[in-house]
């Protein structure tokens, strides 16, 4: 479904080098050309093994289920920052904060009232009858009304001005702990290169959180509210950011089998007895999360959980049936929900999108699958995407049989030409396609920290910047100062 307010982000048929543009350094760059000008050779070779020395010790990794042999993996750190100025973090600020506030509108909503459908602003069918929809949060609004307490949302960079939304995060967004340890690493690395230029910090991110976590508590919970992370285990993608986070905030990382259910109240097993839990930072999916409620034979979650959530005796964070808010067949409906809301025009744009569940847009697509981008309405990763400018005339066949069969799984983008970052490759400084995950805290209050993860796809001329699909990440600069 192309809406007129994103025509504007097809067409481009080159992307947007950050550093250089009209023949000149952008300002924001200028330090970091002055700092690789001054290097000596071979200095950023060495620089690079150091970095994957460091990663490898600190054990920063991810699982790849899909290919065989090692599945983890160290995520590619590149040692080229990406830099933002005051200005343009600041536009993505308020456009971020928009759009976060408006969908967790929108879910209170059709939770609720649902008064958007009742105004015919959204059709029905898309929400009511989606697989991400959970029917057993109907007539239930969380603390403060937040559903989505950590969003991670992807932005995307087509020029000087022009920044849209990719992808809306609500579930359980990963990668923030990339983000933190890429500061880090760079501090080790270059330790008088962020000392002499005033960047944004990000270290206080884990503080953030949980003083976030503690906002939507259950109001009457007695004493300071005890707040822990359940992780679906060590095996989960992303446990490595489990542990970081629960180590970096100084709570108990638990999985299921460490907590049981009394009388709708949680409780974790320690070695000094039983200890109620107020606030569990869930990383894991709705369907696992409670037996007696969801999926019976799941063993990831606490039988009994969704009735003590229900009672109001526990936070889950994010609620439950916020997957919905990051479908990607709700995706083109979310600037209308800024409008219907909030009354304002969104600040951040959508990627035009055609819905393949519409005869419309199926047709075209199929027609068009060399031009297109697409991917599963609920899918993530990376994994079970089409780029058709990259695919052959085989996997474009292939993948065109499955649109057949279930048009309605599926979503399609024009093939945008990202903005690129310089970067260090096999072969020196070349310029990669990135994005940028900001993360956005929403709970009595709204916190951002400046930057976010940028995703660098390594390979000449991918636009696919998934680590799972051999991506990497670079550390995100934000000028306090404007350019």
């Amino acid at each position: 479904m192309m809406g007129r307010e994103t025509q504007a982000a097809a067409g481009h048929s080159a992307g947007f080098d950050e550093m250089h543009h009209a023949g000149a350094c952008r300002a924001p760059y200028e330090i970091i050309r002055d700092w690789l000008e001054g290097l000596p050779p071979d200095f950023l070779l060495r620089k690079h093994a150091e970095a994957e020395l460091l990663f490898r010790r600190i054990g920063v990794t991810f699982t790849v289920y899909s290919e065989g042999g090692d599945l983890e993996r160290t995520i590619p750190f590149d040692i080229i920052p990406r830099v933002l100025d005051a200005d343009e973090w600041a536009f993505l600020e308020r456009g971020l904060r928009q759009r976060v506030r408006a969908l967790n509108a929108f879910l209170v909503d059709i939770y609720n009232g649902r008064e958007i459908l009742r105004a015919g602003r959204i059709p029905q069918a898309p929400i009511l009858l989606n697989a991400s929809f959970r029917p057993e949060m109907q007539n239930f609004t969380p603390v403060h009304g937040a559903y989505t307490h950590v969003a991670g949302i992807d932005i995307v960079r087509l020029g000087p001005r022009e920044f849209y939304v990719l992808e809306d995060n609500c579930r359980v967004p990963s990668g923030v702990s990339y983000m933190l340890e890429n500061r880090e690493a760079m501090t080790r690395l270059f330790p008088g290169l962020l000392g002499h230029h005033r960047v944004a910090p990000i270290s206080h991110y884990p503080e953030e959180l949980l003083d976030t976590l503690r906002s939507v508590a259950p109001p009457h919970c007695p004493g300071d509210p005890t707040v822990a992370l359940l992780t679906p285990g060590i095996f989960n993608s992303a446990y490595y950011e489990h542990s970081f986070l629960a180590d970096e905030m100084g709570i108990e990382l638990v999985e299921g089998a460490d907590l049981f259910i009394d009388d709708n109240i949680v409780f974790v097993r320690t070695t000094e007895g039983p200890r109620r839990v107020d606030v569990l930072y869930r990383r894991v999916d709705d369907d696992f999360l409670d037996p007696l409620t969801f999926r019976s034979d799941s063993t990831l979650g606490v039988p009994g959980l969704f009735g003590a959530y229900r009672a109001g005796n526990v936070t889950l964070a994010n609620a439950v049936g916020t997957s919905i808010a990051d479908d990607k067949s709700i995706y083109p409906y979310v600037p209308e929900m800024v409008r219907f809301y909030l009354g304002e025009e969104p600040l951040l744009a959508n990627v035009p999108t055609f819905d393949c569940g519409r005869a419309e847009d199926f047709s075209y697509v199929l027609s068009h699958l060399e031009d297109l981008v697409v991917k599963e309405a609920r899918g993530s990763g990376g994994y079970g995407m089409l780029v058709g400018p990259q695919a052959s005339a085989a996997e474009r066949e292939t993948f065109a049989a499955r649109l057949r069969a279930r048009p309605g799984d599926y979503i399609a983008q024009p093939t945008l030409a990202l903005s690129t970052c310089p970067t260090y490759v096999e072969s020196g400084i070349a310029p990669r396609h990135v994005d940028l995950r900001p993360f956005v805290l929403v709970g009595k209050k709204i916190h951002i920290v400046p930057g976010g993860l940028t995703r660098v796809a390594l390979r000449e001329g991918s636009l696919v910047v998934n680590s799972s699909q051999g991506g990497g990440t670079k550390d995100t600069w934000v000028l306090e100062t404007r350019c």
